[in-house]
């Protein structure tokens, strides 16, 4: 197996922050992973892109995107990470109650899965959280992507008993992970 290096995006890599997005997006557990369609995200214009690369790289307080990327310079993996303010509501209408970060785009090559590579774009996620005092790192699974659970479960999140709806079209259902900061529950 190959090694990588997980980093932080840069501004001028909106390109690749847009192909390795809709590789995502083209995965067959796609339509359990993301909410985003791929012809959605193929019709947004350049900006779009351009926006989303400088809103989550180096200096942003706001956003993080962390990238896997191989030795031989491909992207094999990311994650993005949303901060959430405590008095605010989430993307879904939901009461936002503690300051945190919210884990996004989770995304890992076919061949690169099962490496790890996950835990350490999650760690990497985290550890930005923590260094900005957030009080914990949550993110939103498909109740039927088993997979995606198994590998949350495996970088410390633990279900929060919590459970989101998709929608007034949808029967289906996300499930809160989470993973508190480390001495958090010691206060």
């Amino acid at each position: 197996m190959y090694t990588y290096t997980v980093r932080v995006v840069r501004p001028e890599e909106w390109a690749s922050v847009k192909a390795l997005r809709l590789l995502a997006l083209e995965d067959p557990a796609a339509p359990l992973a993301f909410l985003e369609t791929y012809e959605a995200a193929a019709a947004r214009p350049d900006s779009v892109w351009q926006e989303r690369a400088a809103g989550a790289a180096e200096g942003s307080v706001r956003a993080r995107q962390y990238v896997a990327e191989a030795e031989d310079g491909q992207w094999a993996g990311s994650v993005t990470v949303l901060v959430e303010e405590a008095g605010t509501v989430d993307w879904a209408g939901e009461p936002v109650e503690r300051r945190q970060g919210h884990v996004v785009g989770v995304f890992v090559r076919k061949e690169w899965r099962g490496s790890g590579m996950t835990r350490a774009l999650l760690d990497a996620a985290s550890n930005w959280a923590w260094e900005l005092g957030l009080e914990r790192v949550r993110l939103l699974v498909h109740e039927r992507n088993l997979r995606a659970q198994g590998a949350y479960r495996k970088a410390g999140f633990t279900p929060t008993g919590r459970t989101v709806s998709l929608g007034e079209e949808s029967e289906d259902n996300e499930y809160e992970y989470a993973l508190e900061r480390p001495g958090a529950s010691d206060r």
